[in-house]
Parts: structure tokens; sequence; C-alpha cells
């Protein structure tokens, strides 16, 4: 794999720095973010204390700052809506919550070692290895990398199964299992509380998780994400993002498994749809 990196235009940046910035994130976030030396990144997740994804992000240590200012790459469109989400939460926490998504922006680079950047933050990518590096920059300079090959990344996170929420999934009605939080390291079932928690343990215990976004291939071009995938009359999920004839899909894998079992073909918009090995 060649050496590629992209402007990310659907990335928006927030900052929470301040004296209790750490531990203020760590009693909100569904992975420890105290433990992030400056410079490392997790993924995590805010949540409803119904367990349900409200907002998800990879967030970052900031390499200066003493350690006490975290930056957030999230969703761009819920940049702001995060920011006042966070500051609902401050009561007398000594921190500060920015929405920089107007001066910052996030890029991605992969199929190699990321050259340095000047004036921003580099973080390998936390969810999995093949995603390769991210940076906060400047958004001119991120700018000036183009969105040439967004398309291609596209394709790799499509391909690693690494959800993009609002696409594949719906913000307000996912439990982190179904968005593959605990399988992209995005979720710590060791530390201590956060909001949701309780649902979230007792899921992973109990094992009552039905659904979960996987990689499925088409016979046909894709229709647009949110199309139900059906096993003949019944709705078994919907389809998310699609790169040429793969795709990710939010399914009931016991439905799934019904129609397998069965010999059943499923398919979405009259498009004939099989799991990915």
């Amino acid at each position: 794999m060649s050496k590629k990196a992209a402007m990310l235009e659907d990335r928006g940046v927030v900052s929470v720095t301040g004296a209790d910035a750490a531990g203020f994130l760590q009693g909100l976030l569904t992975n420890d973010v105290e433990r992030l030396e400056p410079g490392e990144a997790c993924y995590a997740a805010l949540l409803t204390p119904q367990g349900k994804i409200l907002f998800d992000m990879i967030v970052v240590r900031a390499p200066d700052a003493g350690g006490a200012a975290f930056l957030l790459d999230c969703t761009a469109s819920q940049a702001a809506d995060l920011a006042k989400r966070l500051g609902f939460y401050k009561l007398r926490a000594k921190v500060a919550v920015a929405d920089l998504s107007a001066p910052r922006a996030v890029a991605a680079s992969w199929g190699g070692e990321p050259a340095a950047v000047e004036g921003g933050v580099l973080y390998a990518d936390p969810r999995d290895p093949r995603l390769g590096w991210r940076a906060i920059l400047p958004r001119p300079i991120a700018a000036a990398l183009g969105s040439e090959h967004a398309g291609e990344y596209e394709g790799l996170r499509i391909a690693v199964v690494a959800p993009k929420g609002g696409v594949d999934f719906a913000y307000g009605d996912a439990f982190p299992h179904d968005a593959n939080l605990d399988l992209l390291r995005g979720v710590d079932f060791d530390k201590g509380c956060y909001v949701g928690q309780e649902v979230v343990s007792r899921m992973k215990h109990r094992g009552t998780g039905r659904k979960r976004i996987v990689r499925v291939k088409l016979a046909g071009s894709p229709p647009a994400p949110g199309a139900p995938v059906m096993d003949r009359e019944l709705a078994v999920g919907t389809l998310g993002s699609s790169s040429g004839r793969e795709a990710l899909a939010l399914l009931r894998l016991d439905r799934v498994e019904d129609a397998t079992a069965a010999g059943r073909t499923l398919s979405v918009g009259g498009v004939g749809l099989t799991l990915a090995e």
C-alpha cells in the first residue's frame, strides 16, 4: 500500500483544558482517558444514562499544557453540540470547553509512516492499526493535503469495520456494542463509573446484544445509507456507508443466522447482500 493522506472534511475538533480536564472526561466517557500519555489517543463515547451513544470521538491528550489539555476528534456536525453538552457537565470543575472546528481540522494518513506535522498534533488511530495516523492541524495546512484520497480512506475504514456515526448508526439510538466500540477499543470495562456504564456492563456480562455493524458485499450498486436490509418481508437491519460493492450494515445477527440457515438471500433495495468473510 502506498503512502496516502487526506483532509477529513466530516471531522471537527473540540478542546477540553484545565486542571480538572482528565478527571472531568474520565467521569463521562466510556474509555480510560487518564492513562493516556501526551500525544496518545483513545476511542471513546459519551452515552445517555440509558447507555446509548450520543457522541463518539477520538480523545487525544495534547503533548503540551502539562497533560491538562485534551482534543476531541469528533463528527463535524456534532462539534458544537458536543461542546455544549460537555459544558452542561462542568459544574465546578476547573475546565474550559471550546469548539475549535473553525481554526482546526483533522487529517488522516495511511500506508506508511506519517510525515512530521507543523503546528499540529499527530497520533496513531487507536481503533485499528490499519487505519494509520491522524493529525489535528491548522485548517489551512490540513486543506492543503486535499481530499483526493478521501474515498480511498473510506474504503479502508469500511474494510476494517470502523463505523461512522450518523451514517452507519444513529446517534441516540445505538448501544456501544451495536457500533463495535467494544471491538475497536472504545470501551474500558475495568474503569470507574461513567454515564451509562451500568447498561453497557450488563450487556457485556449477560450477552444481551443482538445487533452488530458488519461488513457486507453487494451484488449491485449500493442503495443510499439507511435503506432497510430485508429477509423476504422481514427487516433485519439497515445499510450504512459503502465503497464500491462493499458496505457496512447494522444487522440483527439472530435473524441473519435464521435466514442463512434456511438458505435465503438477504437484499437491500432489491440488491442481493451477503456477509463478507
